[in-house]
Protein backbone atom coordinates (compact mmCIF):
# COMPACT_ATOMS: atom_id res chain seq x y z
CA UNK A 1 0.00 0.00 0.00
CA UNK A 2 1.89 3.35 -1.05
CA UNK A 3 0.79 6.23 1.12
CA UNK A 4 2.63 9.35 0.26
CA UNK A 5 -0.09 11.06 2.62
CA UNK A 6 -0.34 8.43 4.94
CA UNK A 7 -3.69 6.37 5.65
CA UNK A 8 -5.71 9.75 5.93
CA UNK A 9 -6.61 10.11 2.06
CA UNK A 10 -8.95 6.34 2.78
CA UNK A 11 -10.78 8.41 5.82
CA UNK A 12 -11.64 11.41 3.64
CA UNK A 13 -9.14 13.45 5.34
CA UNK A 14 -5.78 13.45 2.90
CA UNK A 15 -3.96 16.56 5.17
CA UNK A 16 -4.64 14.51 8.24
CA UNK A 17 -0.80 14.97 9.76
CA UNK A 18 0.95 11.52 9.95
CA UNK A 19 4.34 10.26 10.40
CA UNK A 20 6.58 7.42 8.83
CA UNK A 21 9.93 5.46 9.70
CA UNK A 22 11.74 2.29 9.37
CA UNK A 23 12.46 1.50 12.56
CA UNK A 24 14.41 -1.58 12.16
CA UNK A 25 15.61 -2.44 8.52
CA UNK A 26 13.24 -1.86 5.46
CA UNK A 27 9.41 -2.56 6.75
CA UNK A 28 7.51 1.24 7.63
CA UNK A 29 5.78 1.83 10.15
CA UNK A 30 3.43 5.22 10.13
CA UNK A 31 0.65 6.30 12.52
CA UNK A 32 -1.95 9.20 11.04
CA UNK A 33 -3.53 11.31 13.68
CA UNK A 34 -6.98 11.40 12.53
CA UNK A 35 -9.78 13.59 13.67
CA UNK A 36 -12.58 13.03 11.09
CA UNK A 37 -16.09 15.30 11.44
CA UNK A 38 -19.13 14.08 9.99
CA UNK A 39 -20.63 17.70 9.69
CA UNK A 40 -23.92 17.14 9.28
CA UNK A 41 -23.58 13.83 7.09
CA UNK A 42 -25.26 10.69 8.53
CA UNK A 43 -22.06 8.87 7.78
CA UNK A 44 -18.99 8.32 5.92
CA UNK A 45 -17.82 4.84 4.30
CA UNK A 46 -14.35 4.06 4.93
CA UNK A 47 -12.12 1.88 2.73
CA UNK A 48 -8.56 0.28 3.33
CA UNK A 49 -7.39 -1.71 0.37
CA UNK A 50 -6.33 -5.43 0.59
CA UNK A 51 -2.28 -5.63 1.83
CA UNK A 52 0.19 -7.79 3.88
CA UNK A 53 0.07 -5.64 6.77
CA UNK A 54 -1.91 -5.18 9.89
CA UNK A 55 -4.38 -1.73 10.60
CA UNK A 56 -4.30 -0.71 14.37
CA UNK A 57 -6.86 2.29 15.10
CA UNK A 58 -6.66 3.41 19.16
CA UNK A 59 -9.44 5.66 19.85
CA UNK A 60 -8.92 8.49 22.09
CA UNK A 61 -13.07 9.28 22.44
CA UNK A 62 -16.20 7.00 21.96
CA UNK A 63 -17.08 6.18 18.51
CA UNK A 64 -19.72 4.72 16.51
CA UNK A 65 -19.49 2.44 13.09
CA UNK A 66 -20.46 -0.34 11.47
CA UNK A 67 -18.50 -3.20 9.42
CA UNK A 68 -19.08 -2.99 5.72
CA UNK A 69 -18.93 -6.79 4.45
CA UNK A 70 -18.30 -7.61 0.65
CA UNK A 71 -20.86 -7.61 -1.10
CA UNK A 72 -22.17 -4.52 0.40
CA UNK A 73 -23.59 -5.69 3.32
CA UNK A 74 -23.34 -4.12 6.91
CA UNK A 75 -22.92 -5.45 10.60
CA UNK A 76 -25.12 -3.74 13.30
CA UNK A 77 -23.66 -0.77 15.13
CA UNK A 78 -20.73 -0.92 17.75
CA UNK A 79 -19.46 1.15 20.23
CA UNK A 80 -16.24 1.23 20.41
CA UNK A 81 -15.03 2.83 23.93
CA UNK A 82 -12.59 5.75 24.33
CA UNK A 83 -9.35 3.83 25.21
CA UNK A 84 -9.53 0.91 23.47
CA UNK A 85 -7.80 -0.07 20.30
CA UNK A 86 -9.45 -1.86 16.59
CA UNK A 87 -7.39 -4.64 15.85
CA UNK A 88 -7.45 -5.50 10.99
CA UNK A 89 -5.67 -7.87 9.36
CA UNK A 90 -6.12 -6.31 5.56
CA UNK A 91 -4.92 -9.43 3.49
CA UNK A 92 -8.59 -9.17 2.22
CA UNK A 93 -9.60 -5.16 3.03
CA UNK A 94 -10.92 -3.81 5.22
CA UNK A 95 -14.35 -1.29 4.98
CA UNK A 96 -16.40 0.79 7.72
CA UNK A 97 -19.38 3.32 7.95
CA UNK A 98 -18.34 5.51 10.17
CA UNK A 99 -21.86 6.83 12.19
CA UNK A 100 -20.22 9.17 14.70
CA UNK A 101 -17.40 11.74 14.66
CA UNK A 102 -14.14 9.81 15.20
CA UNK A 103 -11.02 11.41 16.97
CA UNK A 104 -8.03 8.44 16.60
CA UNK A 105 -4.54 7.05 15.75
CA UNK A 106 -4.18 5.07 12.58
CA UNK A 107 -1.46 2.73 12.20
CA UNK A 108 -0.27 0.79 9.39
CA UNK A 109 2.08 -2.22 10.34
CA UNK A 110 3.50 -4.47 7.28
CA UNK A 111 4.01 -7.97 8.83
CA UNK A 112 7.42 -7.29 7.64
CA UNK A 113 7.72 -5.35 10.48
CA UNK A 114 6.42 -7.41 12.94
CA UNK A 115 8.91 -10.25 11.57
CA UNK A 116 11.94 -7.66 11.44
CA UNK A 117 10.97 -6.53 15.56
CA UNK A 118 10.53 -9.90 17.05
CA UNK A 119 14.35 -10.82 15.21
CA UNK A 120 15.99 -6.82 16.92
CA UNK A 121 14.00 -7.27 20.17
CA UNK A 122 12.78 -10.10 22.73
CA UNK A 123 9.67 -10.08 21.06
CA UNK A 124 8.06 -13.77 20.47
CA UNK A 125 8.60 -14.83 16.65
CA UNK A 126 5.84 -12.85 14.44
CA UNK A 127 3.12 -15.57 13.41
CA UNK A 128 0.04 -13.30 13.24
CA UNK A 129 -2.23 -11.34 15.47
CA UNK A 130 -5.82 -11.82 16.62
CA UNK A 131 -8.38 -9.62 15.21
CA UNK A 132 -9.33 -7.01 18.19
CA UNK A 133 -12.57 -5.00 18.19
CA UNK A 134 -12.48 -2.35 21.04
CA UNK A 135 -9.79 -4.05 23.26
CA UNK A 136 -9.19 -1.57 26.23
CA UNK A 137 -4.74 -1.77 25.81
CA UNK A 138 -3.53 0.94 28.64
CA UNK A 139 -0.01 0.38 26.59
CA UNK A 140 -1.32 1.10 23.50
CA UNK A 141 -2.76 4.75 25.02
CA UNK A 142 0.51 5.12 26.74
CA UNK A 143 2.16 5.67 23.25
CA UNK A 144 -0.50 7.35 21.34
CA UNK A 145 -0.48 9.57 24.01
CA UNK A 146 3.41 9.85 23.22
CA UNK A 147 2.95 10.27 19.84
CA UNK A 148 1.01 13.09 19.87
CA UNK A 149 3.73 15.91 20.31
CA UNK A 150 5.56 14.32 17.36
CA UNK A 151 2.25 14.56 14.92
CA UNK A 152 1.90 18.29 16.11
CA UNK A 153 5.44 19.04 15.08
CA UNK A 154 6.02 19.58 10.96
CA UNK A 155 8.80 17.37 11.17
CA UNK A 156 8.26 14.34 8.99
CA UNK A 157 11.17 12.24 9.73
CA UNK A 158 11.12 12.87 13.82
CA UNK A 159 13.95 10.05 14.16
CA UNK A 160 14.99 7.95 17.13
CA UNK A 161 12.25 8.60 19.06
CA UNK A 162 9.58 7.51 16.81
CA UNK A 163 11.79 4.45 15.95
CA UNK A 164 11.27 3.79 19.59
CA UNK A 165 7.82 3.62 19.96
CA UNK A 166 7.15 2.12 16.66
CA UNK A 167 9.09 -0.96 18.17
CA UNK A 168 7.81 -0.89 21.37
CA UNK A 169 3.94 -0.49 19.74
CA UNK A 170 5.24 -3.84 17.65
CA UNK A 171 6.56 -5.81 20.59
CA UNK A 172 3.31 -5.02 22.54
CA UNK A 173 1.06 -6.33 19.76
CA UNK A 174 2.94 -9.81 19.43
CA UNK A 175 3.07 -10.24 23.50
CA UNK A 176 -0.25 -9.17 23.94
CA UNK A 177 -2.40 -10.41 21.05
CA UNK A 178 -0.44 -13.53 19.70
CA UNK A 179 -3.30 -15.53 17.56
CA UNK A 180 -3.29 -18.11 20.08
CA UNK A 181 -6.67 -20.03 17.99
CA UNK A 182 -4.81 -20.66 14.95
CA UNK A 183 -2.12 -22.56 16.97
CA UNK A 184 -4.72 -24.84 18.47
CA UNK A 185 -7.00 -24.59 15.65
CA UNK A 186 -9.97 -23.68 17.94
CA UNK A 187 -12.40 -21.16 17.03
CA UNK A 188 -14.81 -21.37 19.75
CA UNK A 189 -15.12 -17.71 20.49
CA UNK A 190 -15.53 -14.88 17.48
CA UNK A 191 -13.99 -11.75 17.82
CA UNK A 192 -17.34 -10.54 18.50
CA UNK A 193 -18.46 -12.64 21.09
CA UNK A 194 -15.77 -11.91 22.97
CA UNK A 195 -16.20 -7.79 22.07
CA UNK A 196 -19.68 -8.67 23.66
CA UNK A 197 -18.69 -10.60 26.99
CA UNK A 198 -15.78 -7.74 27.62
CA UNK A 199 -18.03 -5.29 26.83
CA UNK A 200 -20.55 -6.68 29.27
CA UNK A 201 -17.85 -6.92 31.98
CA UNK A 202 -16.64 -3.30 31.57
CA UNK A 203 -20.36 -2.42 31.74
CA UNK A 204 -20.44 -3.80 35.28
CA UNK A 205 -16.48 -4.09 36.28
CA UNK A 206 -17.13 -2.59 40.02
CA UNK A 207 -19.92 -4.79 40.62
CA UNK A 208 -20.29 -8.96 42.14
CA UNK A 209 -21.66 -10.05 39.12
CA UNK A 210 -22.01 -13.65 37.75
CA UNK A 211 -20.09 -14.81 34.96
CA UNK A 212 -22.91 -16.29 33.59
CA UNK A 213 -24.53 -13.22 32.74
CA UNK A 214 -21.08 -12.65 30.87
CA UNK A 215 -21.25 -16.22 28.99
CA UNK A 216 -24.91 -15.39 28.20
CA UNK A 217 -23.84 -11.87 26.69
CA UNK A 218 -21.65 -14.19 24.26
CA UNK A 219 -24.61 -16.02 23.93
CA UNK A 220 -22.76 -19.23 25.34
CA UNK A 221 -23.05 -21.87 28.66
CA UNK A 222 -20.91 -20.26 31.64
CA UNK A 223 -18.58 -23.30 31.24
CA UNK A 224 -18.10 -23.53 27.04
CA UNK A 225 -17.69 -19.61 27.57
CA UNK A 226 -15.10 -19.64 30.40
CA UNK A 227 -12.75 -22.85 28.23
CA UNK A 228 -13.55 -20.90 24.99
CA UNK A 229 -12.34 -17.47 26.84
CA UNK A 230 -9.19 -18.72 28.13
CA UNK A 231 -8.30 -20.59 25.07
CA UNK A 232 -8.50 -17.29 23.08
CA UNK A 233 -6.83 -14.71 25.32
CA UNK A 234 -5.04 -17.01 27.32
CA UNK A 235 -6.04 -16.35 30.61
CA UNK A 236 -9.92 -16.64 32.31
CA UNK A 237 -12.53 -13.95 32.37
CA UNK A 238 -11.76 -13.82 36.25
CA UNK A 239 -8.03 -13.16 35.49
CA UNK A 240 -9.11 -10.83 32.63
CA UNK A 241 -11.75 -8.88 35.22
CA UNK A 242 -8.98 -8.76 37.81
CA UNK A 243 -6.12 -6.63 35.63
CA UNK A 244 -9.20 -4.85 34.46
CA UNK A 245 -9.80 -3.09 37.74
CA UNK A 246 -6.31 -3.52 38.94
CA UNK A 247 -5.70 -0.95 35.93
CA UNK A 248 -8.69 1.12 37.05
CA UNK A 249 -7.03 1.41 40.56
CA UNK A 250 -4.06 2.39 39.05
CA UNK A 251 -5.84 5.55 37.96
CA UNK A 252 -7.52 6.57 41.05
CA UNK A 253 -4.20 5.66 43.23
CA UNK A 254 -2.01 8.11 40.95
CA UNK A 255 -4.78 10.46 39.02
CA UNK A 256 -7.35 11.02 41.79
CA UNK A 257 -4.81 10.35 44.87
CA UNK A 258 -7.27 8.13 46.42
CA UNK A 259 -6.61 6.22 49.64
CA UNK A 260 -6.41 1.94 49.36
CA UNK A 261 -9.58 1.71 51.06
CA UNK A 262 -11.89 4.03 49.06
CA UNK A 263 -9.93 2.56 45.80
CA UNK A 264 -10.43 -0.81 46.96
CA UNK A 265 -14.42 -0.17 47.33
CA UNK A 266 -14.36 1.56 44.11
CA UNK A 267 -12.97 -1.17 42.39
CA UNK A 268 -15.45 -3.91 43.37
CA UNK A 269 -13.69 -5.29 46.07
CA UNK A 270 -15.40 -6.30 49.25
CA UNK A 271 -12.50 -6.09 51.71
CA UNK A 272 -9.26 -3.78 51.16
CA UNK A 273 -7.40 -7.22 52.09
CA UNK A 274 -8.68 -8.92 49.09
CA UNK A 275 -7.89 -5.73 47.23
CA UNK A 276 -3.92 -5.43 48.21
CA UNK A 277 -3.71 -9.80 47.29
CA UNK A 278 -4.89 -9.01 43.56
CA UNK A 279 -2.92 -5.82 43.08
CA UNK A 280 -0.11 -7.42 44.57
CA UNK A 281 -1.03 -11.14 42.35
CA UNK A 282 -0.74 -8.28 38.82
CA UNK A 283 1.88 -5.90 40.50
CA UNK A 284 4.21 -8.06 42.38
CA UNK A 285 4.03 -5.30 45.05
CA UNK A 286 1.22 -4.06 47.16
CA UNK A 287 -0.70 -1.17 45.94
CA UNK A 288 1.16 1.73 48.62
CA UNK A 289 4.12 0.36 47.40
CA UNK A 290 3.48 0.55 43.62
CA UNK A 291 2.09 5.00 44.43
CA UNK A 292 5.52 4.98 45.94
CA UNK A 293 7.67 4.08 43.22
CA UNK A 294 5.35 5.63 40.85
CA UNK A 295 5.77 9.13 42.45
CA UNK A 296 10.07 8.36 42.63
Amino acid sequence: MKQPNGIGACFGEPKAPFLKVRPVRDARFSVTRLQCRLNGAMSRVVSLPADDAYFLMFYFKDVMHRDVVPGGGESEIRRYRQGSVCLVDLVQGASIRLVSDLDSLAFHLPRALFREVSEFSHAPAATGLRCRRGEIDDVIHNLALALLPLLAKSEKEPGPVLQHIAVAICAHLLHAYPDRANASASRDLSVWQEKAAKDFMIDHWAEDFSFAAAASAANLSEDAFAAAFASVTGQTPEAWLMRYRIGRAKRYLIEEGWSVAKTAASCGYADEARFIEAFREVTGVAPAVWRARWRQ
